[in-house]
């Protein structure tokens, strides 16, 4: 597996990867006020060796707001819930050290950009002075609007689709981008020969699904893949793909494409298997979470690969720790989303302290933009759980390599 990773590596030297009110799993409460769990206060942060450059957390001092948008109900409450939890550990984790202190504050926007944009300015009435952005694509396409217009620094942690970043200087991603998303597949499949015949099945109405398409068909075309199959869904006709596995079956695709989100793959998995249909299948980050999915069996999604910039079955202390801590407090294996969110904190956290006193708590939300701008469009160089020495372009987008992975008995796998 070790050809993998070098192949993986290779890839992304090519492509230059840049990369998607009510009761919280916790049982605590999210009323519209600010987070503050503070259940995690026993300095055990991951990130302890990079505190600041000085190696001084209580240089600084002062609470800085933070406030994120992301589905916290609704079928996307996985990538949003998980994101929270994850942007929380590492909020307590700092806290816990002393010198600047974080509050975080996440709203609810059910994965719809009108009510992700109310999220956004109950936030701003909130003082928030940082923001996450939203989680997924479409929200954080309509919230990235307001950062602009209101110069309020964005970082999100897995809002994936160029638009959210396109014409705004100041918002910025943690994941892959989704052009790169696509590419990045497109030569993995063929590097590995995965697939003879491959099918595609992808959300038309959905921007995320659609960029990744898009450019997964360009590189394909590139490399002389042979696509057998291409079929569409939307928002309202993810029930029944009967047609779509119908094509692709009738075309003899040994390999299906899926750039989409875990809850419509996770019916494709079972209604293809209901015909004794079983290509293999190869997804993008959008397809980490379905392991928790409730109510779906996972021997469905056995085999089932993909792309994704965090391995947590990793060996190393940070992976371990944050695993482990995420376990004990949300009785769960914490997917891709869960670590970006995790990583959105402590860069903000580490540029802060990389300011060498530029940025201070009593700042507007207007003044800190322009030196976060001025440090993501600089040197400043961010390792966490999602990537190594991560440095990010004047468009926004992250450079960081990839991970393989692959579901084993129920549970992701690193393919290295």
């Amino acid at each position: 597996m070790k050809k993998i990773l070098c192949l993986m590596l290779c890839l992304i030297m090519v492509f230059s990867l840049a990369a998607c009110g009510g009761t919280n799993d916790d049982g605590k409460t999210n009323d519209g006020d600010a987070v503050t769990d503070s259940t995690n206060t026993d300095n055990g942060s991951t990130n302890e060796d990079n505190d600041n450059a000085d190696g001084d957390t209580a240089e600084l001092t002062g609470t800085f707001k933070i406030g994120g948008t992301g589905p916290l109900t609704g079928g996307a409450a996985i990538y949003g819930t998980a994101a929270k939890n994850g942007a929380q550990i590492a909020v307590d984790e700092i806290n816990a050290l002393g010198g600047i202190q974080f509050e975080l504050n996440y709203q609810d926007d059910e994965h719809d950009g009108e009510k992700a944009v109310n999220a956004f300015n109950t936030l701003v009435d909130w003082g928030m002075q940082i923001s996450l952005g939203s989680v997924t694509s479409t929200p954080g396409i309509a919230t990235s609007v307001q950062n602009s217009e209101m110069s309020i620094f964005a970082l999100t942690p897995s809002a994936s689709s160029t638009a959210v970043t396109e014409g705004k200087d100041n918002v910025f991603q943690m994941c892959f981008t989704d052009p790169n998303q696509g590419s990045a597949s497109a030569q993995y499949i063929f590097d590995e020969n995965l697939g003879t015949k491959i099918a595609v099945i992808y959300n038309n109405s959905d921007a995320y699904s659609k960029g990744i398409y898009d450019t997964f068909m360009e590189r394909a075309e590139e490399l002389g893949l042979e696509v057998v199959s291409e079929t569409t869904f939307t928002e309202s006709s993810q029930n029944d793909f009967s047609v779509q596995i119908a094509d692709a079956q009738s075309n003899g695709a040994d390999l299906i494409f899926l750039p989409i989100y875990y809850t419509p793959a996770s019916l494709i998995f079972q209604q293809a298997a209901a015909i004794n249909y079983t290509p293999k299948y190869f997804g993008v980050d959008g397809m980490d979470g379905i392991l928790t999915l409730e109510g779906f069996d996972t021997s469905f999604a056995e085999g089932v690969m993909l792309l994704t910039p965090f391995n947590s079955d990793a060996s190393d202390d940070k992976t371990v720790a944050f695993v482990a801590k995420y376990q004990d407090l949300y009785g769960e294996i914490p997917n891709q989303f869960a670590a970006d969110g995790y990583d959105c904190i402590y860069a903000i956290y580490e540029a802060i302290y990389a300011a060498n006193g530029a940025i201070t708590a009593d700042m507007t939300a207007e003044e800190i933009n322009e030196q976060l701008v001025a440090l993501f469009t600089g040197d400043f160089v961010f390792n966490g759980l999602t990537g190594d020495n991560m440095t990010w372009d004047t468009t926004g987008a992250v450079n960081k390599a990839p991970k393989g992975m692959i579901i084993t008995d129920g549970a992701y796998v690193g393919m290295d």
